[in-house]
């Protein structure tokens, strides 16, 4: 039997989990959880890096003193944002958080200077405002003194890795979030930052997913007690390690992982950079073992998140399972939504902004809480197979099943929509993807696993998974006729 420890940090929340493996079966525990979220500042909206980094180390120390005896020690984050250090590997700066409003209107400026085609085939990565890019070009524009001293760039799992353990490093999967990173040529879009603005002297080299750091510094070590534990670098990007704990049993399937966002997409083995996959704005993000990742990003259970923060400081204190249980009894097909839509992106009074978003296109307006959030889920579904019909265009195959994996596989309701509006069976779990994917990669590095079949024979063997088969088709295809005209992509 060995030890492992997944850190798990997420947009909303962190945690620390103990998983153990022995003869092909893996056992989690979570021994440490905590919340996260932005810190609004005067300058903006940024994220609290020393409280996760004290965070980090609580759940590392709370698994020692609970019997834990790790061989390795892998962490994971979202994508896209970073911090700078400088010459000697200080931190320069507290990093934005990448809903800051720095970024508005910073892509249509990028165009000005680089049109959107040649970002496109230089990166391969769907445009968003909140993608490195333009965080790292909003900073050009207003001429940040932090590029004249900063050294190093890294992202926010490459920041904490460096801590751990004191190696720099890039990690492959979380830097194909950035926008910056060219996957024909295997390197940073140097030419394209540089036309930006943004230096690429800052970029250095990207490592594999699976690499073995080495020890916790010292210092760590002896604060946390965990001896000799390796720090491994799994797939640091969140969606990276969650992929690797899809329980496929074949080659040609879809998957969405499932949380604040749902991420939807293909596996596959080169770059899809055609004109129709920057037309349909997808992205290519970086796997393990040779993968891509064919994905879009879709703003997910955010909506769902707001809305029940907004109630909750209106007085209103409902659990998730009370306001999917209010949704499941509204009116179904009342209005849709883009849950992608600018008005949706930044934290707010969502609820109002699905009543404005109705209103402005002429729909009827939901009223109840449950009418709300029933359209945001059906919404939801009818964006999930608007992408899988572009997914199997862009791959010329039919992925069956879909593969709900994540925290937003536990919405029972939305797994039925999911299947019912696509027509495809819907199988859920594991909901502990990322944290099981990050153990995995760790096993696979320290030679306890084979390779990445090898790896989902694991999840197989050892978590159970829920299917959900298409029942109730009656006005789906109406919907998503209204719902294909409004869609932005």
């Amino acid at each position: 039997m060995t030890d492992y420890l997944a850190i798990d940090l997420g947009a909303e929340s962190g945690r620390t989990i103990h998983a153990t493996l022995k003869d092909k079966h893996l056992a989690l525990r979570e021994v440490h959880r905590f919340g996260n979220g932005p810190v609004r500042l005067p300058d903006g909206l940024h994220w609290d890096v020393l409280r996760l980094w004290s965070e980090i180390k609580a759940g590392i120390t709370s698994a020692i003193k609970s019997g834990a005896n790790p061989a390795g020690i892998g962490l994971d984050t979202w994508g896209v944002d970073f911090a700078l250090l400088d010459q000697n590997g200080a931190l320069l700066g507290n990093p934005y958080h990448y809903r800051d409003a720095r970024t508005d209107g910073v892509v249509e400026e990028a165009f000005k200077r680089v049109s959107r085609a040649k970002i496109f085939s230089q990166t391969g990565v769907q445009f968003m405002q909140l993608n490195t890019l333009y965080q790292l070009y909003s900073m050009s524009l207003a001429k940040s003194p932090l590029f004249d001293v900063a050294q190093t760039f890294v992202t926010l799992p490459d920041l904490f890795n460096y801590w751990l353990s004191g190696k720099i490093t890039n990690e492959f999967t979380n830097c194909t979030t950035t926008q910056c990173y060219n996957p024909q040529t295997g390197d940073w879009a140097r030419s394209l930052l540089d036309t930006l603005g943004i230096p690429s002297r800052l970029f250095g080299p990207v490592s594999q997913p699976g690499t073995v750091l080495g020890p916790l510094l010292p210092a760590i070590a002896e604060e946390t007690g965990a001896g000799e534990a390796k720090v491994v670098i799994p797939a640091c990007h969140d969606t990276g390690s969650a992929v690797v704990a899809v329980p496929a049993q074949n080659q040609d399937f879809a998957w969405i992982s499932s949380g604040t966002w749902s991420i939807m997409g293909a596996e596959v083995i080169h770059p899809v950079v055609g004109e129709k996959a920057l037309t349909y704005n997808f992205t290519n993000e970086g796997g393990v073992f040779g993968t891509w990742r064919l994905s879009k990003n879709i703003t997910g259970l955010w909506l769902v998140q707001e809305c029940r923060r907004t109630w909750q400081a209106q007085g209103a204190d409902l659990s998730y399972d009370e306001i999917t249980r209010l949704a499941a009894e509204a009116q179904p097909f009342l209005a849709v939504i883009d849950p992608d839509d600018e008005l949706f992106f930044h934290p707010g009074d969502m609820p109002a902004r699905i009543c404005e978003f109705c209103t402005k296109t002429q729909q009827r307006v939901p009223q109840t809480k449950g009418e709300i959030v029933r359209v945001a889920l059906e919404s939801l579904a009818l964006k999930y197979r608007l992408t899988l019909e572009r997914l199997e265009e862009l791959t010329g195959k039919r992925l069956d099943p879909i593969h709900i994996i994540g925290g937003g596989s536990r919405n029972r309701l939305l797994n039925q929509f999911s299947a019912d509006c696509s027509g495809r069976r819907v199988v859920t779990g594991p909901i502990e993807a990322t944290a099981i994917g990050n153990v995995l990669m760790q096993a696979i590095a320290l030679g306890q696993l084979e390779d990445l079949s090898a790896a989902r024979a694991v999840v197989r063997n050892s978590f159970e998974v829920e299917s959900y088969h298409p029942g109730r088709p009656a006005g789906w295809d109406a919907a998503y006729a209204k719902f294909v005209e409004m869609a932005k992509g």
